[in-house]
């Protein structure tokens, strides 16, 4: 069976979850507490060096970190990986945007806030935030105006990638009401047989 190292609260550990769920994968989830060092342990270091969760543990000694990665190899000949290599590479393309647009503002503002109670050393930062996560907000808004979904109209894991965040934004300051795009997209993925709430 396989196990799962993660933590609700955590969007990169709800996606894999929420995968998991959508594709009823039987697993084990073994809960990690990060602000307990719980991930920086001997024990957890032998499994992923990088200290860090998700960690999917495939088999005895074969682990796979890095939750787009995970999602990736879950999804492999499902519905929720295209076969069409264009429309496969652009769920790629949103998954960096994914990682490198959108999670290092809309992540960090939130966690600075839910996480750390937003303390006065890291205002500034958190507000920093913003600038980029609405820029992130507005591109997915404008592409979800004549999709149903990011690559087409049917969900993939580039859905569920930006999803774990997204409809957590307001954690971290996003105004959501400005998207209504972005709201009618939620609905459509939390209609999906199987889904799950994050832990908030």
């Amino acid at each position: 069976m396989l196990k799962v190292y993660g933590d609700m609260l955590s969007g990169n550990c709800y996606k894999v979850k929420l995968l998991l769920e959508f594709l009823q994968i039987e697993h084990q989830w073994l809960h990690l507490d990060i602000l307990k060092g719980e991930t920086r342990s001997t024990v957890f270091l032998k499994k992923n060096s990088n200290g860090k969760i998700p960690l999917l543990e495939i088999s005895e000694g074969q682990y796979l970190s890095e939750s787009n990665a995970i999602l990736s190899y879950l999804a492999e000949d499902t519905d929720f990986i295209p076969e069409d290599k264009l429309q496969r590479a652009r769920v790629l393309q949103w998954l960096f945007f994914e990682q490198y647009s959108h999670e290092p503002f809309i992540a960090v503002a939130r966690y600075i806030s839910l996480y750390l109670g937003l303390p006065e050393n890291r205002l500034e930062e958190y507000k920093s935030k913003h600038d980029g996560g609405h820029k992130a907000l507005a591109q997915m808004e404008a592409q979800l105006k004549t999709n149903n979904f990011l690559v087409g109209n049917s969900i993939t894991i580039a859905d569920i990638a930006l999803y774990a965040y997204s409809h957590v934004a307001d954690e971290g300051g996003f105004d959501l009401e400005k998207y209504p795009a972005i709201q009618a997209w939620f609905k459509r993925i939390e209609n999906q047989a199987g889904y799950i709430k994050m832990a908030r």
